[in-house]
């Protein structure tokens, strides 16, 4: 049995305004889901509630992942048990180089596990970085620039799964690694995450558009609406958005 991650009743606000208002999903290691819905709907908030973002507040509900409360749990401890979130806005690092940031991520994990552990030697991760680009396709240049740093859009996404690969999580979220990105560089960054799918990796990818499932294909995919799950279905689901657009969401499911 692999890991699961199991959101149950989930209600959370950002300065006392409710944003999620009882959403229910669970992902499994080895699953790939899709979260799509028009802006506004919660999907952003619910990725960062997940990894314990300071700024949001949860109110009721439950996020249980691998039999932990995640509740408990700060945003560190959240990464080290597992999580992974590519951000839709990766943040630059001016001076930090992405080898250094990666390796220094890598101990920390590897210290949480055995206080006296000394980390991975330099060569050895030298080996795993490699490897892990080589894999990716990504020069090996790449690892010596600071991180995200002049870094260009499709840049920036490689380098979150660059970090993905390194890390190893047992579930990963994706929120909206499409923004921004033209049609090669999504291709690209999809590419490398599709390659990294497999029965320890599941994967919630958060998007408002079908072009990305176009090539990380989904076995499931949720409508988010109003801070809730309103549809749960296959891949066609995501197709008849694409066909149609929210205005059948927003008919079916808006307020007066």
């Amino acid at each position: 049995m692999g890991a699961a991650l199991e959101i149950r009743n989930l209600h959370a606000s950002i300065e006392d305004k409710p944003i999620l208002r009882g959403v229910n999903l669970t992902v499994k290691q080895g699953e790939v889901h899709a979260l799509m819905g028009p802006n506004g709907s919660g999907k952003s908030t619910l990725a960062n509630v997940l990894l314990g973002h300071p700024a949001y507040q949860v109110t009721a509900g439950q996020i249980i992942f691998d039999g932990v409360d995640l509740l408990e749990l700060d945003a560190d401890e959240r990464s080290r048990a597992g999580l992974f979130l590519a951000f839709q806005y990766p943040v630059a690092i001016p001076g930090v180089t992405l080898a250094n940031f990666l390796r220094q991520a890598i101990n920390s994990r590897m210290k949480a596990t055995d206080p006296n552990s000394k980390g991975i030697s330099i060569p050895e991760f030298r080996r795993l970085l490699k490897a892990k680009m080589d894999f990716l396709q990504i020069d090996h240049s790449f690892a010596g620039r600071y991180l995200n740093e002049g870094f260009s859009g499709g840049e920036k996404k490689r380098a979150e799964i660059l970090q993905m690969a390194a890390l190893e999580p047992k579930i990963s979220i994706l929120d909206e690694t499409d923004s921004g990105l033209d049609i090669d560089a999504l291709r690209i960054v999809a590419e490398g995450v599709t390659k990294l799918l497999g029965p320890n990796l599941g994967v919630l990818v958060i998007t408002h558009y079908q072009r990305i499932l176009n090539y990380i294909k989904p076995e499931f995919v949720h409508i988010m609406f109003e801070g809730q799950i309103v549809e749960n279905g296959g891949p066609d689901l995501a197709l008849r958005l694409e066909e149609s657009g929210y205005d059948w969401i927003r008919e079916k499911y808006g307020t007066a």
